[in-house]
């Protein structure tokens, strides 16, 4: 019985994820297929202009850091300036944010943002990780905007690693995350209250949000390799504390032990594997700088 109530919680989150990709999928098709077909952009290379550029301005409705509410909002691309800004004032001379293009990230987000061409926008800020979320009503302008950030990423990547081949720079143009989801978590001394954050897990970077919307995570955790001592274990240490959901997760890093209960068996299986994903691929030259950072935050 046990065995079939978690095939059964596997299965169901199988299927919710697989609807998050298809949605976005169809999404990119969908204009794909505009594109070659109606647009005849294949055929009439100047008819990529909007997205290939090398510049692109227009207007987005931007979720509020505090308010929650999407207000539209001018946004500008430039890769003379290496950067995505965004202004609150359509007449304002200085930008709200300035996004550089080396840590820029774009993934469509349908369903956390509640719009069918919802953009989640990502970069690094002081090293940590700041979220913004916007969407336009017309699909092709959305798209639009994905590609020219795309576009610009792959022209930063060009420079940056010149010895590079095109089949090794387009996976590093924008990435999806490798999981979300909700999970329970303590504090370091494994005594505080276990509380229920949304996690997602961006390459190395795990961060957790009090809610799924949040422009900036309460905490990120860096994800290094076996070589280096990380080891993710199915369970929490017999000592741990407070009452917790039932499917834990401990993740061994060489400072300390993260604590993590999951709701659903399923749920435990999908980040412990995440984890293990990251865990056995060995670490980068670069992602030791990132580590260096990490162990040095305030």
């Amino acid at each position: 019985m046990e065995m079939e109530i978690a095939t059964t919680e596997f299965l169901q989150h199988i299927s919710q994820t697989l609807h998050k990709v298809q949605l976005m999928e169809r999404l990119l098709r969908e204009q794909w297929i505009r594109a070659k077909y109606e647009r005849n952009e294949f055929e009439f290379i100047e008819k990529q202009e909007p997205y290939s550029a090398g510049y692109r301005e227009g207007f987005l409705w931007k979720r509020g850091r505090d308010n929650g509410q999407f207000l539209s909002r001018k946004f500008i691309l430039s890769e003379r300036e290496g950067a995505l800004k965004y202004f609150n004032k359509q007449d304002a001379r200085d930008p709200k944010a300035v996004m550089k293009i080396e840590t820029l990230n774009a993934t469509f987000q349908p369903a956390k943002i509640g719009n069918p061409c919802g953009l989640q926008i990502t970069y690094l800020k002081d090293n940590s990780t700041r979220n913004i979320f916007v969407y336009h009503s017309d699909a092709k302008e959305m798209v639009d905007w994905f590609n020219a950030i795309r576009a610009a990423r792959f022209h930063y990547l060009q420079v940056a690693f010149p010895g590079a081949s095109d089949e090794e720079l387009v996976p590093k143009l924008t990435r999806n995350f490798m999981k979300e989801g909700f999970m329970e978590k303590t504090g370091p001394k494994h005594t505080e209250g276990f509380k229920k954050r949304w996690f997602t897990m961006d390459d190395r970077r795990l961060m957790y949000f009090k809610d799924p919307l949040d422009a900036y995570a309460r905490g990120e955790v860096f994800i290094g390799s076996k070589e280096n001592s990380y080891t993710v274990l199915s369970g929490l240490p017999a000592t741990t504390q407070g009452y917790h959901w039932n499917h834990g997760i401990t993740i061994v890093t060489p400072d300390r032990k993260f604590l993590f209960a999951c709701e659903t068996e399923a749920e435990q299986r999908d980040w412990i594997a995440a984890f293990q994903r990251v865990i056995n691929r060995p670490m980068r030259p670069q992602e030791y700088a990132v580590e260096a950072h990490f162990k040095h935050k305030p």
